[in-house]
């Protein structure tokens, strides 16, 4: 990214107020980068271990899988999910609060017996599939924003700091050749005028 800038001591106040707040910046851009990492590794772990979760559940119910044939699914249907925002790092993040379920009303003297604990082994399943799409939102979105972050921190230390400190350089460089071609013409111009009056007296 090339940086405009002109050759006067305006412009080199512009660019060190410019550098000073990057520098300034910096840490706390990388201080956020490496809180999202962390809230990112913590969601992936969070999605591991609900995944093992689920596919603990849904091994255990195998065993009954012939009486799932039997099961009327319209029994149970997920009526609200509860739901807040929380800040993780700057990043907006919606939370599960809790899931109300819908059972419909069923004879317990005409359906099978296992009929309410099936309903129950339903919302567990439900609960943890709720909570898994939950996390990958989370994670979706923590990550998201640590590549964001990650884009500003280079772009920060790879890019804009050099390229301020590269520009102030040549500003400084080109004042200062200024400032010693101004006082080298300063003495020709006295050296000559001296010398026109020496001869001017002679």
């Amino acid at each position: 990214m090339a940086i405009n800038f002109q050759y006067n001591k305006t412009s080199l106040q512009v660019l060190e107020k410019n550098l000073k707040m990057r520098v300034r910046t910096l840490p706390t851009i990388k201080s956020k980068e490496s809180a999202l990492r962390l809230e990112v590794k913590r969601a992936k772990d969070d999605i591991r271990s609900l995944e093992d979760r689920l596919e603990q559940q849904i091994s255990s119910y195998d065993k009954m899988l012939a009486l799932w044939g039997e099961f009327d699914t319209t029994l149970l249907q997920v009526k609200d999910v509860k739901m807040s925002i929380k800040k993780i790092a700057g990043v907006r993040i919606p939370i599960l609060e809790g899931v109300e379920y819908e059972t419909k009303p069923f004879s317990l003297f005409n359906s099978p017996a296992w009929f309410a604990d099936g309903l129950t082994q339903l919302k567990e399943l439900a609960q943890v599939g709720i909570e898994r799409e939950f996390y990958n939102q989370k994670l979706n979105l923590l990550e998201h924003a640590r590549k964001k972050t990650t884009q500003k921190v280079n772009l920060f230390e790879k890019v804009q700091i050099p390229g301020y400190e590269d520009a102030i350089r040549k500003i400084k460089r080109f004042m200062e050749d200024e400032e010693n071609l101004s006082k080298s013409s300063q003495k020709i111009v006295k050296s000559r005028r001296e010398r026109m009056e020496m001869e001017g007296e002679a």
